[in-house]
């Protein structure tokens, strides 16, 4: 979905079908806006407002698409929001595969300097893990790093970009045979393979539900060069984990650095989407041109990764339509489907996804912040569905099942094999993802004039004339120079250390 965006006075119109227009700027109570419509009240920048009456019970249209239904007759001129629009029935048309377009490939393929390992797959950095099988392991294996940097290990090993503690917060505490131990099982699966990790030293207490063990015997973990293993009570406790942990760590870290940055093709990249904090720009600037970049990767034989299936609830029809096949739709719906569930046996419903701060940027409903994130997509065929933390096994265009939050939603795609992610964001977002670089895209200017330390991309000047396609090229072009060794905003001021979020599914016992 690429939305047609037509300015007038200073409000953006951005499909013919709609009934509502897109504030630019904070817009003052009687400003004259188009067609003869006058702000009835102040309209808040990136918010919406009627550009026709809306009777009570009418569908409101953004982007050509539902977003909800007023909740009382709408003036022209009125501010459309929380209070007059809610989410409303809605039926969408599947219409399976029906908009599936295959991209033309380029004759030649673009390239980045990555590291290539034995799996044939490629890294975009190259740390050294030190992966936790449980909660109860988390502070020795943050002992084990900060030991480690404490003597300098590193310095003998100049191809190695660090050292990552991944910890978190279960592991224990639930059922050992259900669906919330297996996805956390693929999800450290998962973390023990992606390419952006040189070595894995793995750390567990040993009486843990989550066994070592488990991940050994079932011949998930096996490269007995760039993987060890300890168990806190099996070694001696915490200082004599510490000390072999160090021993150890040398040992991988004289392994990890033999690996150096050589050509790769632009095909082993597999890009994980993200958008947090999202506003009323996110849909019209940021998401879209990151579809565009999406394209552009796939065309080379790429991967990109669309997420956060609670955010895509209201525009699943707009994916299903770009399945490659029916079956591949309806796993996308079983998706919905699973969800509704979900949230209903918890007391939530979809709808209670947008955040304070969703809405104070101006969305409203989640149907209307679903349209905006699935543009993230661009337009290439939906290739695959898959669970969350499952390996990605074909290249194109597809989705993995996650959360919404966004910490969750990238350790799902982190250990589905993303070696890159890309962020969006209108409100704002502070956060970093190692072992994966995150290039950090704002909505709007000026969100980059206030974080611009912390954003890599400004799309705000989608809005000035810059068109989607140039952006769109741009943030390739950069994933192509992070990919091979250019720092993000977050990287340089040292974020990725708590964003290991495994989705907890299930009792906690």
């Amino acid at each position: 979905m690429k939305p047609a965006i037509t300015a007038g006075a200073p409000v953006l119109g951005l499909h013919e079908d709609d009934n509502i227009l897109v504030a630019l700027a904070n817009i003052p109570a009687e400003t004259e806006l188009v067609g003869g419509v006058r702000a009835a009240e102040k309209i808040p920048s990136g918010h919406k407002v009627a550009r026709r009456r809306i009777a009570q019970g009418e569908t409101v249209l953004k982007y050509g698409q539902i977003i909800g239904v007023a909740t009382r007759d709408i003036a022209p001129g009125d501010h459309v929001h929380v209070h007059n629009l809610g989410m409303g029935a809605h039926r969408q048309d599947y219409a399976f595969g029906t908009a599936a377009r295959t991209l033309s490939p380029f004759g030649t393929t673009a390239t980045f300097r990555g590291f290539h390992r034995p799996s044939g797959r490629v890294g975009t950095r190259n740390y050294l893990g030190i992966l936790t099988s449980v909660n109860c392991s988390g502070s020795v294996a943050r002992f084990i790093a900060q030991e480690a940097e404490r003597a300098g290990l590193l310095e003998a090993f100049p191809n190695v970009d660090g050292i990552v503690p991944v910890v978190h917060g279960t592991g224990c505490g639930m059922s050992g045979k259900d669906e919330g131990y297996e996805t956390l099982f693929r999800t450290l699966a998962g973390y023990g393979h992606n390419p952006n990790f040189g070595a894995i030293l793995m750390v567990g207490l040993g009486c843990e539900v989550m066994q070592i063990p488990d991940l050994i015997d079932r011949k998930v973990l096996r490269d007995s060069a760039r993987f060890r293993y300890m168990t806190i009570q099996q070694t001696g406790g915490t200082r004599a984990t510490i000390d072999k942990g160090l021993s150890v760590l040398r040992d991988l870290a004289a392994e990890a650095d033999k690996a150096v940055r050589e050509v790769a093709e632009a095909s082993h990249l597999v890009l994980g989407m993200q958008c947090g904090g999202s506003d009323g720009y996110s849909g019209i600037t940021a998401n879209p041109a990151l579809g565009v970049a999406s394209d552009l990767l796939v065309r080379h034989g790429g991967t990109s990764i669309l997420s956060e299936t609670s955010e895509i609830y209201g525009a699943e029809h707009l994916l299903t339509r770009r399945a490659i096949n029916e079956p591949t739709g309806r796993k996308l719906i079983d998706l919905i489907e699973w969800w509704e569930d979900y949230t209903a046996r918890n007391y939530g419903q979809m709808d209670n996804n947008p955040s304070p701060g969703n809405k104070r940027g101006g969305l409203t409903t989640i149907l209307e912040k679903s349209l905006g994130a699935v543009a993230k997509g661009g337009t290439a065929p939906l290739a695959g569905v898959y669970k969350y933390a499952e390996p990605i096994d074909a290249p194109g265009f597809v989705f993995m099942d996650s959360p919404g939050y966004d910490p969750c939603s990238v350790t799902g795609q982190t250990a589905s094999g993303a070696n890159l992610i890309a962020f969006t964001t209108g409100r704002g977002s502070v956060s970093g993802y190692q072992p994966v670089p995150c290039i950090k895209i704002a909505s709007n200017s000026d969100l980059w004039r206030r974080m611009e330390p912390d954003m890599d991309v400004n799309c705000g000047d989608i809005l000035d004339g810059v068109s989607l396609e140039d952006k769109g090229r741009e943030i390739f072009d950069l994933m192509l120079r992070v990919a091979s060794g250019e720092q993000t905003k977050s990287e340089a001021q040292g974020f990725g250390a708590v964003e290991f979020v495994p989705w907890q599914i299930g009792a906690v016992m």
